[in-house]
């Protein structure tokens, strides 16, 4: 578990709290967000005070290089960075939701919105840095995300940072977001932070460094015989339920012609029988 690496200077002068209007108005912005679109916003509102503040404490506010933040949202704990002295040129946001894009640019003047997929950081920032990022914090909802897509952003996050820095993340669950122990993407050190229990829900922040055979280089770790086949066969058995779906969907498509017909000539017999009881005499 990580030590407090801010405790030497969490006596500082007090800061002025935000306006409850404002606080209401980031809210408002992230439960519409949320009902537009829940799988890509992840969480129902902001980061909480203290989650920001947690997720800064593992910044070095004194370095040069950026630092790329994922999904800042409405810019909780972008304020929390800011907070914390470090330089608004050295931020760079990657937002997918073009309205609070605008809301982080208005509210945050001399930093770098970047609109855009978080999950693509890497080809949205291509030619705007001009040396590795000192930290990526990232609000991204991961645990929506399959294991290997959530292990590449983190191999991406590497390959743009410089040696040692570290990805941040914060997580609801009791487990690491970044799965452990894997066969391939990355091979990295993982700490935690203590819980946050002042958050609603508490929550935990993880770091992740990468160990020095990703940074020579190296990709894998050794393969895992037995995870590769129950990935396999997992796959495989994702693979059989979409084909199977297809085909009863094409089914049901073929069939939906011929029983409408046999319905229109049911119906249609059943006019008949019925016109030719009328006709009929009667006794």
């Amino acid at each position: 578990m990580l030590s407090d690496p801010s405790r030497a200077d969490r006596r500082g002068p007090a800061k002025r709290p935000m306006p409850i209007e404002k606080r209401l108005a980031d809210e408002a912005r992230f439960i519409r967000s949320w009902f537009e679109n829940p799988l890509r916003a992840g969480a129902v509102s902001p980061s909480g005070r203290s989650l920001a503040r947690m997720m800064a404490r593992y910044v070095d506010p004194h370095g040069t290089g950026p630092i790329i933040e994922l999904g800042p949202g409405t810019g909780a704990i972008t304020e929390a960075l800011l907070a914390r002295g470090v330089a608004p040129s050295r931020l760079y946001l990657i937002e997918f939701d073009p309205n609070f894009c605008k809301h982080l640019q208005r509210r945050f003047p001399g930093v770098h919105v970047v609109e855009g997929d978080a999950y693509r950081f890497k080809e949205l920032l291509a030619g705007l840095l001009s040396q590795p990022a000192s930290s990526v914090v990232s609000s991204l909802p991961l645990l929506v995300k399959p294991e290997r897509q959530r292990l590449s952003l983190l191999a991406d996050a590497f390959d743009c940072m410089a040696p040692g820095a570290a990805f941040i993340q914060f997580t609801y669950g009791l487990l690491s977001p970044i799965p452990r122990e894997k066969s391939f993407g990355p091979t990295f050190h993982a700490d935690r932070s203590p819980p946050v229990w002042l958050n609603l829900p508490p929550a935990r922040v993880w770091i992740y460094r990468a160990r020095a055979s990703h940074e020579q280089g190296f990709r894998l770790t050794r393969p895992n015989p037995a995870q590769e086949f129950f990935d396999r066969l997992r796959q495989g058995t994702e693979k059989i339920q979409i084909d199977l779906k297809r085909e009863i969907d094409g089914a049901r498509a073929r069939l939906a012609p011929k029983q409408r017909a046999a319905q229109k000539n049911k119906r249609a017999d059943s006019s008949a029988r019925r016109a030719d009881r009328s006709k009929s005499p009667r006794p």
